[in-house]
């Protein structure tokens, strides 16, 4: 388990120093319609169930235990964005049975029909979610999906730089004006590989919605964009806390919380009471966003991708899950299993005042057309 222990969120400037064994759920009937079989345990499942999740996003402990208990055989893989995600759903690929899109993908997921209709009734577990997690306007009633873990985005700095002397890099500013980028981009700086998330950053510096659809503003995000790119050493969003941060490659990022979390415990010296990397939430505002369990459509194996939500869902499994990837659970009844400094770390389970700058990223209807446009733009000059 990683050590979490005494770290300091400075509200006013929002820096933040970031930083129980599974048990199984019940069971599902393989084959026809959902069923109160899952809360009496009938249990008929497939010999195998492939997992398509963000890397670096579960303990794969968690899935050896569902497989030692239950049977089913876990294939698991990663992705990079949920345009990743969707590209590949959108190209014919099949066999998938679980799936982790964030809030406005599911939405964008719903509409294009690419995802299977669940009833929560049917599952136990749900009832351990908290009640500001459940029925969120993307996928009303969670007719489609549960939810898996939230959390926001903002800029991870390596702690003790010359350059955060001043104090931390609390404005997306440190992304996008040259004045700035001219003083750290000789040591490295990346952003995510991720259309929404890096055009929401653009917006949010110009004074924008997140979710702007105006052709105008989506134009002035993508020069910004352009502008800045010289200056960038990377994108990526996939293993960037472990390649880039943890190797110090780089002095800033674009940044999850937890994966600055992670960077954070895994440079942690006892010596110091230290870790190298540090995280702040910019003053303009950023991202907050919650993915979740979801069953393609095209699934042939839905019962036992409820059952296996389901696991997803008991509290121990929950607490495992925010105990490895230092992402806060919307599961009440794991807050029991949380490691306490997680639990009570506001750099994770973000304060009021903290939580009041966050914005969700809705779908944007037609307009995504021209967000692809500016990211192709963005990805080919």
């Amino acid at each position: 388990m990683k050590k979490v222990i005494g770290l300091v969120i400075l509200i006013g400037l929002l820096a933040v120093a970031c930083g129980g064994g599974p048990a199984g759920g019940p069971g599902a009937a393989e084959g026809g319609e959902p069923t109160a079989a899952v809360a009496e345990g009938e249990v008929q499942l497939a010999p195998e169930l492939s997992v398509y999740n963000w890397a670096d996003y579960i303990d794969e402990q968690i899935l050896a235990d569902y497989t030692e208990r239950y049977g089913v055989e876990i294939i698991y893989d990663t992705f990079a964005s949920n345009e990743d995600l969707l590209t590949k759903l959108q190209a014919g690929a099949s066999g998938y049975d679980i799936i982790i899109p964030s809030d406005y993908m599911v939405a964008q997921m719903i509409e294009l029909g690419l995802l299977a209709e669940i009833d929560v009734a049917t599952l136990p577990n749900f009832a351990n979610i908290g009640a500001e997690f459940k029925d969120p306007p993307y996928d009303p009633g969670n007719a489609h999906c549960t939810p898996y873990q939230w959390g926001m985005t903002g800029i991870g700095y390596r702690n003790g730089n010359p350059a955060f002397a001043d104090g931390p890099p609390n404005s997306w500013a440190y992304l996008f004006e040259p004045s700035l980028l001219e003083q750290t981009a000789p040591e490295g700086i990346n952003v995510l590989n991720d259309q929404r998330e890096l055009m929401a950053a653009a917006l949010f510096f110009l004074g924008h919605s997140p979710n702007s659809t105006d052709r105008a503003e989506l134009e002035a995000a993508r020069d910004l964009i352009l502008q800045a790119k010289p200056y960038w050493k990377t994108f990526n969003s996939e293993d960037y806390y472990s390649t880039l941060m943890e190797s110090d490659e780089i002095i800033l990022s674009h940044a999850w919380s937890g994966d600055a979390a992670q960077a954070f415990w895994s440079t942690y010296d006892d010596a110091t009471g230290e870790g190298n990397w540090l995280f702040t939430v910019p003053v303009e505002g950023a991202v907050r966003y919650q993915d979740n369990v979801c069953i393609p459509a095209n699934s042939q194996r839905i019962e036992t991708a409820l059952h296996f939500m389901n696991y997803l869902m008991e509290a121990e499994v929950a607490a495992a899950i925010t105990n490895f990837t230092f992402y806060p659970s919307p599961n009440e009844a794991a807050k029991e299993f949380i490691n306490p400094d997680i639990l009570n770390n506001p750099g994770i389970f973000p304060p009021p005042e903290v939580a009041a700058k966050l914005q969700w990223l809705t779908d944007v209807g037609d307009a995504i057309f021209i967000y692809d446009e500016m990211w192709t733009a963005i990805k080919g000059q």
